[in-house]
């Protein structure tokens, strides 16, 4: 079995990286990543930044992401620039992106990897509940990419990934809200991806599976047995990592995936052929009074 790449649970750097691309493989690209400062956009991050490219990460949150930027640049030496953005507000986006062209001159890459999410029956699902997650996963993935495209990509170019999910490939149980907003971005992809081709603008959707050390997992995953059961039954029988789906992120954006365009690449060890629906869940949850 080859050797997995190395990861850490936590939003920390790699203590140690071996390449398997070449070192230059982004070298002085510049990337723009919603939903950096933590999980797998942080290590998205970190391994585009280990290949040459300065990043520039976005949350809500200018805390995380001020505290993720310097570790990155301790780690590698290349510079980020932390952003303060909601990709539900327009305006913010195009501050951030003036901000981030202001800093570097040009963006080659865009990774809209911001997303919410949670577990609910869509009988208990609230209105604007199922609303705020459409805004955020759908809504906010094309803000940030038609500014991108006005502001930068339509003269010069440049690659989008958009992270999605396998949720609506079969139907998931508790994620009517998150599997229809990814199935949303699947075909946005795929419609980008016919438009701007003739500006050479490549667009590209990354469906991970169960990946541990993320939010998602502790958030969505149930308990440490039933995590592990859900795992068992994938053809590769484990979990993946943040940095195996750096990689498959790194290999998009990439001129490795120079003729690759409209397409979804789903990096989830198997999981969504052979996972079954954990109807245990649905009726623990359907138990409850809870309502979101």
């Amino acid at each position: 079995m080859a050797q997995l790449p190395p990861d850490v649970e936590e939003d920390e750097c790699l203590p140690e990286y071996r390449y398997l691309f070449c070192p230059d493989l982004l070298q002085d690209k510049v990337a723009f990543i919603t939903g950096g400062g933590s999980g797998i956009g942080f290590r998205i991050a970190e391994i585009f930044m280990r290949h040459g490219c300065h990043t520039v990460i976005a949350s809500r949150s200018l805390l995380r992401v001020s505290m993720a930027a310097k570790k990155l640049i301790a780690a590698t030496g290349r510079q980020c620039l932390p952003l303060s953005m909601d990709v539900r507000a327009p305006p913010a986006i195009m501050a951030a992106v003036d901000q981030a062209l202001k800093e570097f001159g040009k963006i080659d890459i865009l990774i809209n990897g911001a997303a919410g999410n949670f577990l609910c029956p869509a009988s208990a699902l609230s209105f604007n509940a199922f609303k705020t997650v459409v805004d955020i996963d759908t809504i906010g993935t094309f803000n940030v990419s038609r500014v991108l495209y006005e502001k930068f990509f339509r003269d010069h170019g440049g690659v989008i990934v958009n992270i999605t999910a396998t949720l609506n490939l079969r139907g998931q149980v508790l994620q009517v809200h998150a599997g229809s907003a990814k199935a949303a971005v699947d075909a946005m992809t795929r419609h980008l991806a016919v438009e701007w081709g003739p500006q050479n603008i490549r667009i590209n959707s990354l469906a991970p599976g169960p990946i541990s050390g993320t939010e998602g997992l502790r958030r969505l995953g149930g308990s440490p047995a039933r995590v592990s059961t859900k795992a068992l039954v994938s053809p590769l029988q484990r979990l993946g990592n943040k940095t195996e789906i750096a990689h498959s992120v790194l290999y998009l954006a990439s001129p490795l995936a120079s003729f690759v365009t409209g397409t979804m690449l789903v990096v989830d060890g198997g999981a969504w052929l052979t996972s079954p629906n954990d109807t245990k869940q649905l009726a623990d949850f359907e138990s409850s009074s809870a309502k979101l």
